[in-house]
């Protein structure tokens, strides 16, 4: 372990019962079997993890109200007991400090989103099918696991259905195999992933290629209610330049593959997962009137999901970069450029109270409009300081220096110092831990 990825160890402030910084875990293994009428949910979860720099006589996963079958260990029946969302395991024998370990939890239940100040996050059970939006703290909806941000591991998930329904996940179909009326679909994500980044969407879709498949590039695809294909096909029918725009600016595409799914519900927001973005039929209306949350999701594989944050305090380096990314597409496709944007934004924001820390805006703020306009602002503001060249250069070494990693604000301040020519201190100082909205960035050179 790295000595910044020790710096990242601590307990998540926003959500402190989340997660327990005594063990990592590597990968999760999970078998499920769902029925969707009953909305039934029931399965075994295998976890493989490690021991922290302690004896580990006691750990914790957090899983929602589900019947616990059983707990192995190592193979070995484990005493637990499973209050409030905590599932508190307790080995036969302590593990040693930094032992590999296995944990098996075997459950079944209804699953259903966990309360939050945002509304029900997690497994959503739809007219017909499901879908799982875990952000922040959902993913105890549906599985057992040590739910903090910066505790990414690899993941294959087995889901068996009813054989017409389709089970998408994040990462790559290794096999799907029906017998007897149900058909079971396993996936396999190799890249480390935090565990609201895991999204599953059963639905009865269709499947539809994106971009263009004799140029190359990243796999893409739609998955779409039938009556939608037409205008599914249209509203993502640029994602593919978006994608080799977002390539040329901000490095590799991260993951094997990208899928989105256009829910056949209607959705307050589009939701990222890791290689997936999920959208509602309120988002596809055929003349593309949604493709700025198209660009906002796609970015989201480069900024969240494969550079991770540590806490969900620096939530701005998530949402400001993918805010960004909008107004660059919008720059580099013939729209208004993202100077006229950030513009836009700053008049917006110097009309509403200016109370928000950027940095650290506090649970209550972390999904604020602020939030996301203030962070899109600081992208800009760096750009006008350190001109374009160096500007770019700064976007596309952090993602490629950090990829699959875990940051913080301040390992971003540190790396922006690295490109400045001039100092950044107090620009810096003013944007992410001041409240005061700072005034409008403008371009040296560049009419104000």
């Amino acid at each position: 372990m790295s000595p910044k990825q020790a710096s990242h160890l601590g307990v998540d402030p926003y959500f402190p019962t989340h997660g327990d910084i005594r063990y990592r875990v590597h990968r999760y293994e999970l078998a499920l079997d769902y029925k969707p009428g009953p909305n039934r949910l029931g399965g075994t979860a295998r976890l493989s993890a490690v021991a922290g720099a302690e004896p580990l006589r006691e750990f914790a996963l957090d899983l929602a109200e589900f019947r616990i079958g059983r707990v192995l260990v190592d193979g070995r029946a484990a005493h637990y007991t499973h209050r409030a969302g905590k599932l508190r395991i307790r080995p036969a024998k302590a593990l040693a400090a930094g032992a590999a370990f296995t944990v098996d939890v075997h459950y079944t239940g209804n699953p259903k989103p966990v309360r939050s100040p945002w509304g029900g996050l997690g497994w959503e059970e739809l007219t017909d099918g499901a879908l799982v939006a875990s952000q922040p703290i959902g993913a105890p909806s549906w599985y057992p696991c040590n739910d903090r941000p910066a505790d990414k591991a690899s993941y294959q998930v087995s889901i068996t259905t009813p054989s017409p329904y389709t089970v998408l996940v994040g990462g790559r179909l290794l096999t799907r195999t029906t017998r007897a009326g149900t058909t079971t679909w396993v996936y396999e994500q190799p890249a480390p992933t935090s565990s609201y980044l895991v999204s599953v969407s059963i639905g009865q879709y269709e499947a539809l290629r994106l971009g263009d498949p004799a140029a190359g590039g990243v796999p893409q695809q739609a998955h779409v209610p039938a009556r939608l294909v037409p205008q599914a096909a249209h509203d993502f029918g640029r994602q593919g330049e978006m994608m080799r725009l977002f390539e040329e600016l901000f490095g590799p595409y991260p993951f094997n593959s990208y899928a989105v799914v256009v829910a056949d519900e209607e959705l307050d927001v589009p939701v990222e997962a890791q290689g997936v973005a999920t959208f509602g039929t309120n988002h596809v209306d055929g003349v593309r009137g949604s493709e700025r949350l198209v660009a906002h999701e796609l970015a989201h594989q480069w900024f969240g999901n494969s550079v991770t944050i540590a806490d969900w305090r620096h939530i701005w380096l998530n949402e400001g970069f993918a805010k960004y990314a909008e107004w660059l597409w919008s720059e580099r496709s013939g729209g208004r450029p993202a100077a006229t944007h950030a513009a836009v934004a700053h008049a917006m924001l110097a009309a509403l109270p200016q109370d928000l820390r950027l940095a650290d805006p506090g649970m209550p703020r972390m999904f604020d409009d602020r939030l996301y306009e203030r962070g899109g602002l600081t992208v800009h503001a760096l750009r006008c300081a350190l001109g374009d060249e160096a500007f770019f250069r700064m976007v596309k070494d952090w993602v490629g220096l950090n990829r699959h990693g875990v940051v913080g604000t301040a390992d971003f301040t540190a790396h922006v110092r690295r490109y400045a020519t001039r100092p950044v201190d107090g620009l810096l100082e003013a944007w992410l831990h001041e409240t005061a909205l700072p005034m409008l960035p403008v371009a040296p050179g560049a009419a104000a």
